[in-house]
């Protein structure tokens, strides 16, 4: 038994071993996620402020007559520009590098906050501070159940997709109805549908985490699709929260 290369307490060891580095790559891997995250809330918020207060940038992208404001070509340009850039992370992740891709979510997020500049005109900076306060913590509860729950969420996720295109529909038939009362529930069903994709989203990550791509250079590309999408769940809770809680200026 002395001669054997192989006991059991080895064997125990490297498992544990094996566990612990699982684990490790793991953690850093959802510190990816969300350290991407949170870069591109910040630069999204700096980009949308700076915006928002210089009139020369702003005036370049509004029309302006006597009685009527309306985009000019840059402000279209920017207004639809996300849009573009998420088309291409997502359907170039298997082409483009890591470093591309994180160049072209640095750039998206400069570009989200030029769009979402309008806001500090549109609502006070009070309300604009208090609704992203909410908007933080109703998503840390939300990204916290949907890594902690032991409930599988894919089916709700099936329907949360479903639900998000019904909005979308919802959302331009009310540009030509400019229903108050459609309005009011689309921003309703809106927070809770965003809620919900924070769950199911950041339980994918997780699930990602534990797999054999975690630590590997397609592990990292993945992280920034996860952290894309965790971007785009914050954003769009806070737009549709802001409905509710933001006062106009």
């Amino acid at each position: 038994m002395e001669n054997y290369p192989y006991n059991y307490t080895n064997s125990n060891d490297y498992l544990s071993k094996s566990i612990f580095e699982a684990e490790a790559v793991g953690k850093k891997f959802m510190a990816n996620v969300f350290l991407l995250m949170g870069l591109g809330l910040v630069l999204t918020a700096i980009a949308a402020y700076y915006t928002a207060s210089t009139p020369a940038l702003l005036e370049s992208m509004i029309n302006e007559t006597e009685t009527t404001k309306s985009l000019s070509m840059l402000g279209w340009i920017i207004m639809l520009a996300p849009l573009a850039f998420v088309l291409v992370i997502s359907f170039g992740v298997n082409k483009l590098s890591y470093s591309a891709l994180v160049a072209l979510f640095t750039v998206y997020s400069l570009v989200m906050g030029m769009s979402l500049s309008f806001i500090f005109l549109m609502y006070t900076m009070s309300s604009i501070a208090t609704t992203f306060l909410v908007s933080a913590g109703m998503f840390g509860v939300m990204a916290l159940v949907g890594y902690t729950t032991d409930t599988d969420l894919t089916k709700m996720g099936s329907i949360l997709l479903m639900a998000l295109f019904g909005l979308i529909i919802a959302s331009l038939v009310n540009i030509f109805l400019g229903s108050s009362m459609l309005d009011w529930i689309i921003s309703f069903v809106g927070v809770l549908l965003f809620a919900g994709l924070t769950a199911w989203d950041v339980q994918k990550m997780k699930n990602m985490s534990l797999s054999e791509y975690a630590g590997t250079a397609t592990g990292k590309k993945l992280s920034l699709i996860g952290a894309l999408n965790l971007y785009l769940d914050f954003i769009n809770l806070f737009l549709f929260l802001l409905r509710f809680f933001g006062r106009r200026n």
